[in-house]
């Protein structure tokens, strides 16, 4: 390697299900990967880890793509909303969120949706207060959080029914 050419380190992930291969400058964080890569719901907001924006599940964790860097994520396995249902086929998340008018704007959704994805993992019938804790360090400018908060409770009880609207099993 000529000298003061970047040195690059090759990162496996699992992503959305998908095994990929990445070649990235050490101090690349995982957002601008995963952005590039053509994940468009990982969002930049803040750049601190503040806003929720970037947020992904890491081995089913709920992180801040833009404190990760890539080198980090070698051997893991990241779901994003991609990865969670499509349009014709909406996660029983996703489809509350919409249901219950909890979209505005759009750009804080997709990190709400993983920050209730990984809560309702570990806790499937959640208070108001496990909920509010649970989107805690997810910001949203367009409403007071109350339809986001319905939406989360439409989402419990519909994966606690362990039945989607069709009736077939998940």
């Amino acid at each position: 390697m000529p000298d003061g050419a970047p040195a690059t380190i090759e990162v496996d992930i699992i992503i959305n299900g998908k095994a990929q291969t990445f070649r990235v400058d050490p101090a690349e964080v995982a957002l601008d990967t995963l952005r590039d890569a053509g994940l468009a719901s990982v969002k930049r907001g803040c750049d601190e880890g503040d806003c929720g924006s970037c947020s992904i599940l890491v081995d089913g964790q709920l992180m801040r793509a833009c404190l990760l860097y890539t080198g980090q994520l070698h051997g893991r396995e990241i779901t994003t909303v991609e990865g969670l249902g499509t349009a014709r086929q909406p996660h029983p998340i996703q489809r509350a969120f919409v249901e219950a008018g909890a979209v505005q704007c759009g750009y804080c959704t997709p990190g709400m949706v993983l920050a209730t994805s990984a809560l309702l993992d570990s806790c499937p019938s959640p208070t108001d207060e496990q909920i509010r804790q649970g989107l805690d360090g997810n910001l949203c400018r367009c409403t007071g959080y109350v339809k986001i908060v319905d939406a989360v409770r439409q989402a419990a009880a519909e994966l606690r029914s362990g039945r989607d609207r069709s009736g077939g099993d998940r």
